[in-house]
Formats: C-alpha cells, structure tokens, sequence
C-alpha cells in the first residue's frame, strides 16, 4: 500500500471517478464542519476538529469507507444500517449515487458527540 504525505496527494493517486467523490467529500466537510482540518493517518484522509479526528475516509476498489462511525439513534442509524460494513465502518458503494444528505447528517452526528 503507497504512503502518501497529504490528502491532495492521496486524491491524486485515485481514479477520476473516485477523485470526484473525495472532491464532493471534501467540500461537504468544509461546508459542515468550518475550520476542519484535513491530514493523512492510517494511509487515508482524515478529517479533524481542533485535537481530535472527525472521520477517516479510504477509497476501495468499489466503494468509499467512513470510519470510525459508531451506532446512531433513531432514524439516522436506520439510514446508516444498511450500509454497515461492521460495527464502526461504513462503504458508501461507487455504483450508487453518493448520498450528500446522509454524509451530512453523519458528519453533523459525529460534530455533535465530540
């Protein structure tokens, strides 16, 4: 697995469809979580707030992975349940539509429990 020294480079080393994703990705956290920083951890983006990690996100053969992503209440973990890979994973699958509106209420969930 190549190492990479930033996100940009990370982007750069995926395939155009996937550097779309991570595009959109990075725009909805910037969006969401103003101030984020983005580094690279584990050979994946991660995305912070001040000291502490928001989300990871790696790009697989056919999907995105979000991690850590523990179990929600309520309607956000019935929406969720489905894409569960395991207990704190997430595979947002490149053959479905990216769903900006649930990565938004994920993104605003995990913000919320920092």
């Amino acid at each position: 697995m190549p190492k990479f020294a930033s996100v940009d480079e990370y982007v750069a080393a995926q395939p155009a469809e996937v550097q779309e994703l991570l595009a959109t990705v990075r725009r909805i956290v910037a969006h969401e979580v103003p101030g984020a920083t983005e580094s690279i951890r584990y050979d994946m983006p991660v995305f912070g707030v001040g000291d502490s990690y928001l989300v990871h996100v790696a790009a697989w053969k056919r999907h995105l992975g979000l991690y850590p992503v523990p179990v929600f209440d309520g309607a956000l973990e019935a929406d969720v349940a489905p894409l569960r890979a395991a207990k704190d994973t997430v595979r947002l699958v490149y053959a479905v539509p990216f769903p900006d509106d649930l990565f938004r209420r994920i993104l605003r969930e995990l913000l919320a429990r920092r």
